[in-house]
């Protein structure tokens, strides 16, 4: 795993970038003074890869109807609080390959997140960072899985289990998609995700095999992340329209594979779901803005230097 996690920090490093107020704004002749003297700081004039960003062979972006950019934003917010919390363990993860493994996923959620975020934001005109740091807490989309605390290292892998089996399921139903940006973000989302799926198995087989504790921490991580399963695979109203145009899938059918994906997992791990009074299912509500009281914290620290330096480039 170690060469393919360095492999990827090297190509997920050049997807960094810094906010920025206008993806086509070239930065002032002031800008490329300083970047001239003290090489690149800032990457402000750099665009989405055209297949992100729709732009396709007629070089012009598309723009997402009402209904698809509300889609976009439900799964551009999942990439960006998991990406913000799976931040949290660099430097604390339990050994040093996890701070580059982690920190790379993250990346690769980021990278989701742009994209998506960007295309919903082609609907009424805002970026990818207007929709990150300049919304409110009941304006986030996000399921309530995606806002759950690390906690300790077995919840924060029992937190990846789930979403990347879901996401893998997710996205490569959606490489189908009539919506031609919704399918190109997808076909190199779960490329990625694939990888963020056998991280996640093979820690979930590690703790559940290995010592005592990290075996009771693991079932006792299980039993805390299942509540929030259920919400991911709920229709509503939107994705049913957007399912009859053939532009989202309903998540109610990506369900059965995803549970048999967790089978074999529990299987080898030698685990069982949750069943009884520990088996209880959160009420949920992301879809519409209603959250939990972890994710205001977290937007709070996430949101905090675009909202005391608006504008700030570096």
């Amino acid at each position: 795993m170690s060469t393919d996690t360095g492999g990827r920090v090297a190509s997920a490093s050049e997807r960094i970038e810094t906010p920025h107020e206008d993806l086509d704004t070239p930065p002032s002749s002031a800008a490329r003074s300083a970047e001239d003297a003290h090489g690149s700081v800032t990457v402000d004039e750099l665009a989405l890869a055209e297949e992100l960003s729709g732009a396709g062979i007629t070089g012009a972006g598309r723009v997402a109807s009402a209904d698809a950019a509300e889609y976009a934003m439900r799964l551009g917010d999942d990439a960006l609080v998991l990406a913000q919390q799976l931040g949290m363990w660099i430097t604390r993860a339990p050994e040093l390959e996890e701070d580059v493994a982690l920190g790379n996923i993250g990346l690769d959620l980021i990278g989701h997140a742009r994209s998506l975020l960007h295309y919903a934001g082609t609907a009424t005109g805002r970026s990818e960072d207007d929709l990150a740091y300049w919304r409110g807490e009941p304006d986030f989309r996000n399921a309530w899985l995606f806002e759950q605390p690390n906690g300790d290292f077995a919840h924060t892998i029992a937190r990846q289990l789930v979403a990347s089996l879901y996401l893998y399921e997710l996205y490569g139903a959606l490489e189908s998609s009539t919506d031609e940006t919704i399918a190109a973000i997808a076909a190199k989302s779960v490329k990625e995700v694939d990888y963020h799926r056998d991280h996640a198995v093979q820690w979930v087989l590690r703790l559940a095999g290995g010592t005592d504790e990290s075996r009771r921490r693991m079932i006792v991580a299980v039993t805390d992340t299942w509540p929030y399963v259920d919400e991911l695979f709920e229709d509503d109203a939107l994705v049913e329209r957007l399912a009859a145009d053939g532009v989202a899938v309903l998540p109610s059918t990506l369900r059965p594979a995803f549970e048999s994906a967790v089978d074999a997992v529990f299987a080898e791990a030698q685990l069982e779901r949750p069943t009884g009074r520990t088996a209880f299912i959160a009420s949920g509500g992301g879809r519409e803005g209603r959250h939990t009281e972890h994710l205001g914290p977290l937007l709070a620290e996430m949101q905090v230097l675009a909202r005391q330096h608006p504008g700030a480039s570096w």
